[in-house]
């Protein structure tokens, strides 16, 4: 059944069944005024009646305490108990990442059967904490403006919780089909391309005028061009109507994260490495500013700041697959990026995505306020020509890191604001031994800036891996990430100095149901929980959940760019404790291979 909910422009009445429980304590029974009586007669006559009762009553208790002796207090923890309560603050949770189009183009839960024989196996035999699941915009409102269909998204919610299952709901306001990895095409909703289809300048755009229609533009974030609504109203009234329509699964703490889409790939970036467009690793990419929205307000940024003279990159910051060294902007001796009118647009550009990420990431704290969950924000490891001096890549990106400032922690400062939304990395399974020496690429090192970035904030991070690997090298790289410095003090227990507060595996497959990979899978699943069973009270292992408070005050963007000030990251060590195994773990595997083979 489609629903339908009233506009951002108009007020929104939120029905009292979606609103989070919490169930204040009933207020103490009041205490009878205390009988009095003139006549000293009636004193003593009730005094009398009120000694024979008090003896009664009396009696009664001590002939109770017989019966019914007080509880004696819980045992003390045998010594593996407390073993156990060490190790689990440890605990690292998984989630693994469901199938882009588990829900179909059509609105339909795709072989709910076979979906559902594939989670059990997940909890019950690699004992995983949850599933993350695209919740697809293109989908949900596809019918029309604020008519959301969520039956699909319901049933899905509904096996996930019957086999013991998390979840993490992705609100995926971006399309897919033009990534890497991107298995099904999932456009934005009709209406909405046609209003683009009128006004095309509603996309990010290249420098050559090349229209991207992943995701709108920020320059429309506050301009009701759709139906009369801003792009903001929209992402805001989804949610509100995700969590009219979800009241139950929140209410009983099956959804424990929202992980709000920002950007293309529902990462809080622009769209400047498209595949769609012949972009090839690793090219450079290109800026994405050039729609009429954003030229406007980079003209009157720089005319406010004394400088209209100034004007966007262009040509000369090269096309989607050169080099660095093939553009004047880029270039390590004398770039554009090293002037003064380079640094203004690189702080504009990066501004701009920080704006927008806090914008939408407020609307998403006040729909979901008092639910017991957390906000979190996906930020994307764009690791090629890390090791060039400009960071050419993350800068086409929106990620302003270059020697002398760092470009993650304004973003997780952003994100604090909102009770603490955790940064979710991505590219947590690659070394840098694996990537091709012409890429000048650092994984390993960019990992580890974004998470210590965001613990110097005091928010949570979470990591991913970018590409879908089944060996054991990619998981003890995960494991690494996700405790830097091992587990609990000198390996005996308790917490360690710092962790992950949950990892994603990329993604459910037929491929990692096989018998090797699954193997390989368990071994990493049970290495991330510290070597102890799924727990599924996050609050033993240190991730108590919480009603979701109000965003703090906004903070001024000169605020959010004093975080820019570069800090090393904090020490990783260099490989995990607690690995799955290496090359002899990986010939056992090809035995067993080779035997189920014979035999099978």
């Amino acid at each position: 059944m489609i629903t339908t909910s009233s506009p951002s422009s108009q007020p929104v009445r939120l029905q009292q069944r979606w609103t989070c429980r919490s169930r204040a304590a009933s207020p103490a029974p009041l205490l009878p005024p205390p009988a009095t009586g003139r006549r000293r007669r009636r004193r003593v006559a009730a005094d009398s009646q009120k000694t024979v009762a008090s003896l009664r009553v009396r009696a009664i208790a001590a002939e109770s305490e017989q019966a019914s002796p007080l509880p004696e207090p819980p045992p003390l923890l045998t010594e593996e108990e407390e073993e156990e309560e060490k190790m689990l603050a440890n605990y690292v949770p998984v989630y693994v990442m469901l199938p882009l189009g588990v829900v179909t183009a059509e609105n339909e839960l795709e072989d709910a059967a076979g979906l559902r024989a594939r989670l059990r196996r997940l909890r019950r035999e690699a004992g995983v904490d949850g599933v993350m699941a695209d919740v697809w915009w293109g989908i949900v409102e596809g019918a029309g403006p604020a008519r959301y269909e969520w039956r699909a998204y319901r049933e899905l919610f509904r096996v996930a919780q019957e086999e013991g299952l998390k979840v993490q709901a992705i609100m995926s306001f971006h399309a897919c089909g033009g990534n890497v990895g991107d298995a099904v095409a999932i456009p934005l909703p009709r209406w909405v391309r046609d209003v683009g289809d009128a006004d095309p300048d509603v996309y990010y755009t290249s420098p050559g005028g090349a229209r991207n229609h992943e995701y709108l533009t920020i320059g429309v974030d506050n301009r009701p061009l759709f139906h009369g609504r801003t792009a903001i109203q929209l992402y805001a009234d989804f949610m509100k109507s995700f969590r009219e329509n979800m009241a139950d699964f929140l209410d009983s703490g099956l959804i424990v994260d929202i992980e709000v889409g920002l950007g293309p790939a529902g990462e809080l970036r622009y769209p400047s490495y498209p595949e769609s467009q012949g972009w090839e690793f690793p090219g450079i990419g290109q800026f994405q500013c050039y729609d009429k929205y954003l030229e406007e307000d980079f003209r009157a940024a720089a005319t406010e700041a004394g400088h209209p003279e100034w004007e966007l990159p262009g040509d000369a910051a090269g096309e989607y697959n050169d080099t660095p060294e093939d553009t004047r902007f880029f270039a390590a001796d004398g770039g554009t990026y090293l002037t003064e009118a380079g640094r203004f647009f690189l702080t504009w550009y990066s501004s701009k995505l920080l704006e927008h990420g806090d914008r939408v990431l407020d609307e998403a704290n006040m729909a979901f306020l008092g639910c017991s969950l957390k906000l979190a924000a996906k930020v994307s490891g764009i690791h090629w020509w890390y090791r060039h001096p400009s960071h050419a890549a993350e800068l086409a990106a929106g990620y302003y890191n270059v020697p002398g400032r760092d470009g993650y922690r304004p973003v997780a400062r952003m994100l604090a604001r909102h009770d603490g939304a955790v940064l979710n990395f991505t590219c947590a399974e690659m070394r840098d031994s694996e990537q091709p020496p012409e890429a000048m690429s650092s994984p390993e090192r960019l990992v580890r800036q974004a998470l210590s970035a965001a613990w110097r904030e005091g928010v949570e991070a979470a990591c991913e891996n970018a590409l879908s690997r089944h060996d054991r090298r990619g998981y003890n790289q995960m494991l690494l990430n996700a405790r830097p410095n091992g587990v609990g003090p000198a390996g005996g227990g308790g917490a360690p100095p710092r962790r992950v507060a949950a990892v994603t595996y990329l993604r459910l497959s037929d491929e990692l149901l096989t018998a090797t990979n699954f193997r390989a899978f368990k071994a990493f699943v049970r290495k991330m929980h510290a070597d102890q069973d799924c727990c599924p009270d996050t609050a033993r292992y240190g991730r108590p959940m919480r009603p979701l408070e109000r965003s703090g005050p906004e903070v001024a963007i000169e605020r959010l760019l004093d975080a820019t000030a570069p800090e090393p990251p904090y020490p990783f060590d260099g490989e995990t404790d607690m690995s799955v195994g290496g090359g002899l773990a990986e010939l056992i595997d090809w035995v067993f291979d080779k035997v189920e083979w014979i035999f099978c």
